[in-house]
């Protein structure tokens, strides 16, 4: 890297966050975890460690990896800790005025020069930027999950985005070990932006009854060598937040392949999001384990 990263905040212990901070501290690099309280904190830390006894049971880490991990990884509900950071990612939901309070936040007590970081797959950079001090130093990482495994990440450039905080957003990617694709900003960007009709485009197949929502993710599995269908990837990432970003993609656009199909917003109607809540398009166990897959349908290895 051309510039030295020694420490790093991300405001939010969700499944992403947890992930990015996972990540980061694999590469030796000390992490400020921040969540909102000390309640969330402990609900954080043991789904962290959970998912970290989940890799050591599938042979992907070793229990002395898991204890540097934690070891690099500090726990705080403030945001004073970003006064010494190189970094900040927020890693909070698809809420704009949430991660623009985060952002203020964040930009009030990092020095000047150094990147902050806006994870999003929808959202416009450069108006989550605006209205800070420093709006040339925010730049956007579409991080695809689980970060500890994926290879891509998206690199988004907004209106004031600065060559040198570009430049940095690029190292950081390839630090992690990440493939860093160059994108300008666009709402939905380049995988958000393609996936999402083809799971609308699944959902209407289910919904118009010509086949069941296995028998369309077999077809597309076998067929285009996917490694999961796309229903089962919309459940595992949250039927609600599927949802949330084609609304959003819907109302920035105006395209019709953009507009949520009916039965998705039945499904969340109704609570059913998919792994998280045992039932979508399919059903999972309480280790988000599919329950009911068709003979022919053998689970690859994550």
């Amino acid at each position: 890297m051309s510039w030295e990263l020694h420490r790093v905040v991300i405001v939010g212990g969700g499944m992403m966050g947890r992930s990015l901070a996972t990540r980061v501290a694999q590469e030796g690099i000390n992490v400020y975890l921040k969540e909102v309280s000390t309640e969330a904190v402990e609900v954080a830390k043991a789904e962290l460690d959970r998912s970290l006894e989940h890799e050591i049971a599938r042979f992907g880490l070793t229990n002395a990896e898991k204890k540097a991990i934690l070891s690099r990884i500090t726990w705080v509900t403030h945001y004073d800790c970003a006064t010494d950071c190189d970094l900040a990612l927020e890693a909070v939901q698809e809420d704009f005025g949430l991660k623009r309070q985060i952002l203020r936040e964040l930009d009030r007590r990092m020095p000047a020069e150094n990147p902050i970081v806006i994870t999003t797959s929808t959202l416009s950079i450069t108006e989550l930027a605006t209205q800070n001090t420093h709006p040339e130093r925010f730049v956007g990482m579409h991080f695809l999950y689980p970060v500890t495994t994926t290879r891509v990440v998206e690199v988004v450039r907004g209106q004031l985005t600065t060559d040198e905080v570009y430049e940095r957003a690029i190292d950081f990617a390839r630090l992690l070990g990440k493939v860093p694709i160059k994108v300008f900003e666009m709402p939905g960007f380049v995988t958000t932006r393609t996936i999402l009709p083809l799971i609308n485009e699944a959902i209407h197949i289910v919904m118009e009854g010509v086949a069941e929502a296995a028998e369309v993710d077999l077809a597309l599995k076998m067929g285009f060598n996917f490694n999961s269908g796309p229903l089962e990837w919309a459940d595992r990432t949250g039927l609600d937040r599927v949802l949330n970003w084609m609304q959003h993609l819907y109302h920035e656009s105006g395209e019709p392949r953009h507009r949520p199909c009916p039965l998705l917003k039945r499904l969340v109607r109704a609570g059913l999001l998919g792994a998280k809540t045992g039932r979508g398009f399919f059903e999972y166990d309480e280790n988000r384990h599919r329950t009911d897959r068709l003979p022919d349908d053998k689970p690859r290895m994550a």
